[in-house]
């Protein structure tokens, strides 16, 4: 891969592009996708993670599921697209992105009532390639805005991946930190190796690397550790869902590392852009976790680990309480609380 940012995912002739992120960083590979149902499967087998990343793939598969419609009748177009966004909707239940970017996509079909079969393709081809172009836009407003809540030669903990490869490009947890790493080269990462798809030891480890930004990689387990030694300066992470009042969804220990830093007095910010929100949600208990195989508990690059005949649960998220959240950064600014209030007004702004 040439030494420069890639992005995880792109419109390329009649396919999607998709990074395979499940074997990074050893082998860099991308797989063409010619069908929704292929992008579908890359989401669900997590070739394509993170919220935003799956809000574009979700908007590029449905470019592709209106291109596969082979009728002239206007009104049998629209039937069929309504239920492959329906399909694509329901690739990750937990993330709000997606449906955000099926709805956004899926609103063509319904404001053009007027228009022709070939004129909504080349409409929902267009507003999939606009989510993409404006994800990267919101990514950087983010960072420029993040990087002010970063103390000067910071140590910061990230959790998970929230960088280029859960976006289009450029990242929001990670993006914040290559932000603020812009303005002061003296601060340094700490990222959690994140059981037990291992998405910080994988890929934000390869990331901020490729950045030249300094990361020391840690086990999950030794974050209470860390701040009680004052080794943490500043939490920064991404999420998958934000309810009305701040509770948010991210990927499973955030909640852990959020306690923690309540604990030890270390500020947790949370980076999102405005569509990971859900105003339809008043708090966290609505929003819905999804559960993975348990063999990605049970086995480890293909071999067992436990014992055989030992189950295991394997919850990919958990809800941080918005009362543990010093400020979500989005790309209208750092929202504080009381959430309730500056999220409704971030909306609006």
């Amino acid at each position: 891969m040439p030494d420069q940012w890639m992005p995880p995912i792109k419109w390329e002739g009649e396919a999607v592009a998709i990074l395979d992120q499940r074997i990074l960083p050893h082998r860099e590979k991308f797989l063409l996708c010619q069908t929704p149902e292929q992008v579908i499967r890359a989401i669900k087998t997590m070739a394509i993670r993170g919220a935003p990343a799956v809000g574009v793939a979700g908007a590029l598969a449905l470019a592709l599921g209106a291109r596969s419609i082979q009728t002239e009748d206007p009104k049998e177009f629209r039937r069929r697209f309504t239920k492959i966004c329906g399909k694509v909707r329901e690739a990750r239940p937990t993330g709000a992105n997606l449906g955000w970017a099926v709805q956004r996509v899926h609103s063509i079909v319904v404001e053009n009532p007027k228009a022709k079969v070939s004129e909504l393709q080349e409409s929902i081809l267009a507003e999939a390639n606009a989510i993409l172009k404006e994800d990267i836009a919101t990514n950087v407003e983010m960072g420029r805005w993040g990087r002010e809540v970063v103390p000067k030669g910071a140590r910061i903990l990230t959790y998970c991946n929230a960088g280029a490869l859960a976006t289009a490009d450029y990242g929001t947890a990670l993006g914040v930190i290559r932000a603020a790493f812009e303005a002061d080269p003296t601060l340094s990462v700490y990222s959690c190796e994140t059981r037990p798809f291992l998405q910080g030891a994988r890929l934000t480890a390869f990331e901020l690397k490729r950045a030249g930004i300094p990361v020391t990689l840690i086990t999950d387990n030794s974050v209470g550790s860390l701040m009680s030694r004052g080794m943490i300066d500043v939490v920064i992470v991404g999420a998958d869902r934000i309810a009305a009042n701040g509770d948010t969804a991210n990927k499973i220990g955030t909640y852990m590392v959020a306690v923690l830093a309540w604990t030890h007095s270390v500020p947790f910010y949370i980076a999102a852009p405005r569509s990971t929100i859900d105003p339809g949600l008043q708090d966290g208990s609505g929003i819905p976790i999804e559960q993975r195989d348990p063999n990605e508990v049970t086995n480890l690059n293909g071999k067992r680990i436990a014992p055989q005949g030992v189950s295991a649960l394997n919850p990919a998220f958990d809800v941080t309480p918005g009362k543990y959240i010093s400020g979500i950064i989005t790309e209208v600014g750092v929202l504080r609380k009381p959430f309730a209030k500056t999220i409704r007004k971030g909306l609006q702004a």
